[in-house]
């Protein structure tokens, strides 16, 4: 028989294994941290499948808005954007454009004649087109040009319809306030008055503001307010994420403001990650615990049969062929470990999916193709380094 052909139980007289319940409490720590691990990796998927789409995107962007925090030791301040914070905004990564809300400097007042006997004073803004979801063409004005085309938001609608009946006014539709004829009035310093005919072209559902275009607010606030440009107190973002982790940690560390509600699935999202995160490497620490574990295992195993192993040695027997042939020993056990540990992960995924998210076909039942390579890993880690401890171990014989 010769040496290559020799299998481990030829020569496994000559190794005192000794204690059992170390190496038994290795294999279970093992298993339940490859398993935990496994099982973090797919959920901290599942996360990212299940929010990924929970803000709909226009084009695939959102568009936030972002304003500074009022506190009340700020309040005094000048809390608007200077161009370094608009700067500073777009060279984020996570932040493809970024551009200011100008506002009128000037008093403006809209009424809609007898039809509608309904006057206010009112804030006008403009923003770069490329922000506006719903633009149509006649969305333009030219100095001289009397008619200044306005861009209503939705909530403002609804909260009109919402007040008009008790104050005995018409509700309007999207489709019918276009019809209404808007007298708008600009205010000088001296008290002077110029009318305009302003009329709305569109609702907006991601800007709460009236909005006009760029040209008019520019000549309005050069014409009528008689002061130098103003900085934004708000700024609209472009992302392709309003939910970015980045983008989240950017603005609590920069102390501004974004909608809640548009960004709300992205705080949870970072809460079940760092949790799951969390999880994770604790089980991590579980299999090196128990990879140690086994190490001293194996140290305690050789250094019982040293004289046993030397006798080997002298007979003709290699440290390679003996480091190959005793790692050989455990391959199999590292494959029903992290088999069962992948089964108790697939078996997860199958109930966490049919239980949990049934009817929808977000997730997959199956685990992901990056828990099984990171499973396929785990064992080539074990198996090597098994090796190279065992071979290090002989080699001092």
């Amino acid at each position: 028989m010769t040496v290559n052909n020799i299998s481990f139980k030829t020569i496994a007289v000559f190794f005192n294994t000794g204690n059992k319940s170390s190496r038994l409490f290795s294999y279970a720590g093992l298993a339940v941290g490859v398993l935990l691990l496994l099982c973090c990796v797919q959920m901290y998927i599942n996360i990212n499948e299940l929010l990924k789409d929970r803000n709909p995107h226009k084009n695939g962007y959102d568009f936030l808005s972002v304003t500074k925090t009022i506190t009340n030791d700020n309040m005094g301040n000048d809390n608007r954007f200077t161009n370094a914070d608009i700067e500073d905004l777009k060279k984020q990564s996570f932040i493809t454009d970024a551009a200011p809300l100008l506002s009128n400097q000037f008093r403006a007042k809209a009424s809609a004649g007898d039809i509608i006997p309904f006057s206010t004073d009112l804030f006008l803004e403009s923003v770069k087109n490329e922000f506006i979801d719903t633009l149509p063409p006649s969305f333009k004005w030219q100095p001289g040009q009397q008619d200044v085309p306005i861009i209503f938001s939705a909530d403002f609608l609804e909260m009109y319809n919402v007040f008009a009946p008790a104050q005995g006014l018409p509700q309007l539709s999207e489709s019918s306030i276009g019809a209404v004829n808007i007298v708008l009035e600009c205010y000088s310093p001296d008290g002077s008055v110029t009318n305009f005919r302003g009329h709305i072209v569109a609702v907006s559902d991601r800007i709460n503001s009236v909005i006009v275009p760029q040209t008019f607010l520019e000549w309005g606030n050069k014409t009528f307010g008689n002061r130098p440009p103003q900085a934004a107190a708000r700024v609209y973002i472009k992302t392709t994420d309003a939910n970015s982790a980045g983008l989240q940690n950017y603005i609590q560390q920069k102390n501004y403001h974004l909608n809640k509600d548009k960004t709300k699935f992205g705080r949870i999202k970072s809460t079940l990650q760092a949790i799951v995160a969390g999880l994770g490497g604790l089980a991590v620490l579980v299999v090196l615990l128990s990879v140690l574990l086994f190490s001293f295992y194996l140290q305690l195993m050789v250094s019982r049969s040293k004289d046993n192993l030397q006798l080997l040695l002298t007979l003709g027997y290699s440290p390679l062929w003996l480091s190959k042939t005793v790692a050989k020993k455990w391959i199999p056990v590292y494959a029903i470990i992290i088999l069962l540990a992948f089964a108790g992960t697939a078996l997860f995924q199958y109930s966490f999916q049919k239980n949990f998210i049934a009817g929808q076909d977000v997730l997959s039942p199956y685990p992901h193709f990056f828990v099984i390579a990171l499973a396929a890993i785990l064992f080539l880690l074990c198996v090597v380094a098994n090796y190279r401890l065992i071979k290090k171990l002989l080699y001092k014989l």
